[in-house]
């Protein structure tokens, strides 16, 4: 029997109770998935905006790192929406017809700079509300693209138009599955964690992806050549997303300190991280005995010839999704890209 006193108890007892009722939100976490190894640089990246996101709340706001995906890249969007993680990212290109607008950050030389490209489009999501209207059910905090876009194979060099004929292609979906096709190449839509299994296996000869992800997705004794193009080939357009639901139910005080670290701070940080192993990359491929070449200006103008109808397609198509005058928004975005390299 305690011996603490009845009328003490009585006073005590419910505020205890009370107390252990206080609302949750003292401290919210967020689940944070990640469908890379942790050493990729959008984990890092991730990670980098937990710590932040912790820092500026005081311990109110932070991230609970999980160590394994709760989904397959291609369902990560889902994933996010329905609440099985709170915060993570994915490849717009991944859900084939579902992201149309956001293919604007896809189309061949662009430029030469995740970082350019990467704010410039997150500039772009921030004045057309028709890219938006994609990512319904969902906190959009960044839109990025990775660095220029280059082809890599196990066969022979590719020096020329004829060379992507006659060889498998993994790509990511997207618009360049569209280049791809616009080429000639035969290519097959599959995720960039698959690339090492299918080059490995001969299921597929060659793969399009940015000069990091060679490294990254450890495909350097596998792959021999590799070719660059001027403004890159092409590029993948990301999302970084967060839960609505966990998003709405934050204090005003939160959701200033979450957006305060997103959009063009967040876009600019996942470039120059793309830049940075882009950089990387090319050392670690010249290590490894891989040789590349870089796109002549006939090679490059026949890319173009062959893919110039891909933006009036582009355009009816993201004019049919709601996105106002799309042409204006394509020249505009080349044009912010452009003047961030001079």
């Amino acid at each position: 029997m305690s011996r603490i006193p009845l009328m003490f108890r009585r006073a005590v007892v419910p505020a205890l109770f009370a107390a252990a009722c206080l609302p949750a939100s003292a401290q919210t976490v967020l689940a944070a998935s990640s469908w890379v190894p942790p050493s990729h640089l959008l984990s890092e990246v991730q990670k980098d905006w937990c710590a932040q996101l912790d820092a500026k709340t005081g311990g109110k706001l932070k991230c609970n790192i999980l160590p394994r995906a709760v989904a397959a890249p291609p369902g990560t969007f889902d994933a996010v929406r329905n609440g099985l993680a709170d915060v993570s990212f994915t490849v717009h290109g991944y859900t084939p017809g579902r992201f149309v607008t956001t293919q604007v950050a896809e189309f061949p030389f662009l430029g030469n700079s995740s970082e350019g490209v990467s704010v410039a489009f997150q500039h772009l999501f921030e004045h057309q509300p028709a890219i938006a209207d994609e990512h319904k059910g969902v906190k959009v905090l960044a839109v990025f693209t990775h660095g220029p876009g280059a082809v890599f194979n196990t066969r022979r060099p590719v020096t020329k138009m004829d060379d992507l004929l006659g060889l498998k292609w993994r790509v990511g979906g997207g618009m360049v599955n569209e280049i791809g096709k616009a080429l000639g190449m035969n290519v097959t839509l599959k995720p960039s964690t698959e690339n090492y299994e299918l080059l490995s296996t001969g299921v597929m000869d060659g793969t399009l992806f940015p000069a990091e992800s060679v490294e990254a997705f450890k495909i350097e004794k596998v792959v021999r050549y590799g070719t660059f193009f001027p403004g890159g080939l092409y590029n993948t357009s990301f999302v970084f997303l967060m839960n609505q639901a966990k998003y709405d139910a934050l204090s005003p005080e939160l959701k200033k300190a979450v957006d305060s670290i997103s959009g063009e701070p967040l876009a600019r940080q996942f470039g120059r991280a793309w830049d940075k192993a882009d950089r990387r990359g090319m050392a670690f491929m010249q290590a490894n005995g891989v040789a590349f070449t870089t796109a002549d200006a006939a090679f490059v103008a026949a890319i173009r010839q062959r893919t110039a109808p891909l933006e009036a397609q582009w355009v009816k198509a993201a004019e049919g999704r709601g996105m106002k005058d799309a042409a204006k928004a394509l020249a505009g975005f080349r044009a912010e890209i452009a003047k961030s390299e001079k």
